[in-house]
């Protein structure tokens, strides 16, 4: 929705910074280029237990999937079983096994996932300066393609936002600055690293699965989580942060309560930036555990269904502690 008092998105980040051309003009994955070797060997550096953790929600759950307002629950549907035998439709094999199959239809983003780097523009503009009539029929640029054939490895950070301020979940539109994190991350006994895929706990993807009444969780619809701000920005840039993972649909608080645009962190940190967005990760086993043995680092390995011009895809993200 539109408001006289709400600024365009480019007007807001007239003077964001941008990486557009730092790894050459065709660049397809940003800041994931920060994650090199050597990055890979300092996230199997924080592995002490062997103990893994998957952040993927499950997929097609009878109870419901947390998905963005407007998108449709993913439906699973069997098309070949034991009934199908029992009627005599099923097809007869040499040696008579019989077998279950199924299908499912979803939005790509309807899951635990990651964002295609062209997913979220402003000015006719993706990430790297691609043109934004590169979408039309698929992405042909800047799709989430490039992202799963390279893959996603570090060492990963979480910090459990929520338990720092003695929540189980935060409350609907509450915010957070990097600030804060930095405030969680010394209260861990942990320090956020340079390079450093940063993962977030808000608790309220588990709210989802604790609320009887899904349509109270989507009434007036909004999430807690990070904030705009152009010192936030920079830090992130700064930090050379190249993956942002969060417990939350879209990874940042759903309307920005200084302006009142939706979802600037996408289009600052995204398309400006090229950092890869995952959303809808299930972090609570793995918060309790670091909150039980002390150990908020780890090896954070994931990579997103090779989907063709997609601009998102479903994920399950591995950790290892």
């Amino acid at each position: 929705m539109e408001s006289k008092n709400v600024p365009q998105v480019a007007e807001l980040l007239r003077d964001s910074p941008k990486n557009w051309g730092k790894w050459g003009p065709d660049d397809e994955v940003g800041s994931l280029n920060y994650l090199t070797q050597a990055e890979a060997l300092r996230g199997v550096a924080a592995v002490r237990s062997g103990k893994t953790f998957t952040l993927q929600i499950q997929m097609g759950r009878p109870g419901g999937d947390p998905v963005w307002p407007g998108r449709s629950q993913a439906c699973r549907m069997n098309v070949m079983d034991k009934g199908h035998y029992m009627c005599g439709k099923g097809p007869l094999f040499p040696g008579l096994a019989e077998y279950a199959d199924d299908m499912m239809i979803m939005y790509l983003q309807g899951s635990t996932q990651y964002d295609a780097l062209g997913h979220v523009w402003y000015d006719d503009q993706l990430w790297n300066g691609y043109d934004a009539k590169s979408t039309i029929g698929g992405l042909e640029k800047a799709s989430v393609l490039p992202i799963a054939e390279r893959g996603v490895v570090g060492r990963g950070v979480l910090i459990d936002i929520a338990r720092h301020r003695g929540k189980t979940v935060l409350d609907r539109g509450e915010t957070f600055t990097h600030r804060d994190l930095l405030a969680a991350a010394e209260a861990q006994g942990v320090r956020i690293e340079k390079r450093d895929v940063l993962v977030v706990r808000t608790g309220w993807i588990g709210a989802f699965y604790a609320c009887e009444n899904k349509a109270e969780f989507y009434k007036d619809f909004i999430e807690p989580g990070l904030t705009y701000s152009p010192e936030l920005v920079e830090w992130f840039k700064d930090m050379e942060i190249p993956n942002l993972v969060t417990d939350t649909i879209a990874n940042e608080v759903t309307v920005d309560p200084n302006s009142g645009v939706v979802l600037p962190l996408h289009n600052a940190l995204m398309r400006n930036l090229g950092v890869t967005l995952t959303e809808i990760a299930q972090l609570d086993p793995l918060a309790a555990d670091c909150a039980d043995d002390g150990q908020w680092t780890f090896l954070y390995t994931a990579a997103p269904l090779k989907v063709v011009n997609g601009s998102g895809a479903p994920v399950n993200p591995v950790v290892i502690k």
